[in-house]
């Protein structure tokens, strides 16, 4: 009787053991950029993920300088300044963080995109990685995203600030970029003031109609001019 006793209670210990191990576990919470507005996920993998599209967005430096006037950016006057070129999926969360793949050797090559190296640095490890290039590769693909944007002239030449509806604005890049579907375009606010623009483009800088990116739902914006930027 004393066996069974200790048979029977080292079945059940076993089968408690195989339970618990079934049970689903919970994944940490990830934070990514605040401009994004979608979900995220990590991922620790040694190559980049599949993705449908590129999101390239390109911040209004003035609003950004305001309160980050000693960045390297800053000095310049820029109107749009690159802020990343981000993989993308249609559904479901995008990847960041895909692998611990290191940048690229020499980041000052690309201070005309990035004149913060530091941001050139979390770009790659935040989004670069997920692409499934090479970092030159990939940064030379950021330079020509970015350079296949025209931004009006209507923004470039501000000299005081001004008010528009994001609709707008929106109708303002797709008059300058006429091969440019305007359902690839998309505008980033906050506080009611503009704070980037955004492109929707294929793997290939097509550009193409966004997924769930939500543009800026403000009734106006405020977009202050790149020469009030003041600088210490």
């Amino acid at each position: 009787m004393k066996n069974l006793s200790i048979a029977i209670f080292l079945l059940l210990t076993l089968a408690l053991g195989c339970n618990t191990s079934q049970m689903p576990t919970r994944s940490p919470d990830v934070q990514r950029e605040p401009s994004s507005r979608r979900a995220s996920i990590a991922q620790d993998t040694n190559a980049g993920q599949p993705f449908d599209y590129y999101l390239l967005n390109l911040s209004w430096s003035p609003e950004f300088c305001y309160n980050h006037p000693n960045a390297a950016e800053c000095a310049q006057h820029r109107a749009f300044t690159l802020h990343g070129l981000w993989p993308q999926n249609n559904t479901g969360p995008y990847l960041e963080n895909c692998s611990n793949a290191s940048g690229p050797q020499n980041p000052s090559a690309y201070s005309d995109i990035y004149p913060d190296t530091g941001l050139l640095r979390h770009e790659w490890k935040t989004h670069g990685t997920c692409s499934g290039l090479a970092p030159d590769t990939f940064f030379n693909l950021a330079r020509q995203a970015v350079q296949s944007v025209a931004i009006p002239t209507e923004l470039t030449s501000l000299d005081h600030q001004t008010s528009m509806p994001p609709a707008q604005i929106l109708d303002l890049f797709a008059r300058a970029n006429p091969s440019f579907p305007r359902e690839s375009l998309a505008l980033s606010c906050g506080n009611n003031y503009l704070t980037a623009i955004e492109v929707c483009m294929s793997k290939a800088l097509q550009p193409t109609a966004c997924g769930p990116i939500r543009s800026c739902r403000a009734n106006t914006v405020r977009i202050p001019p790149p020469q009030s930027v003041p600088v210490n």
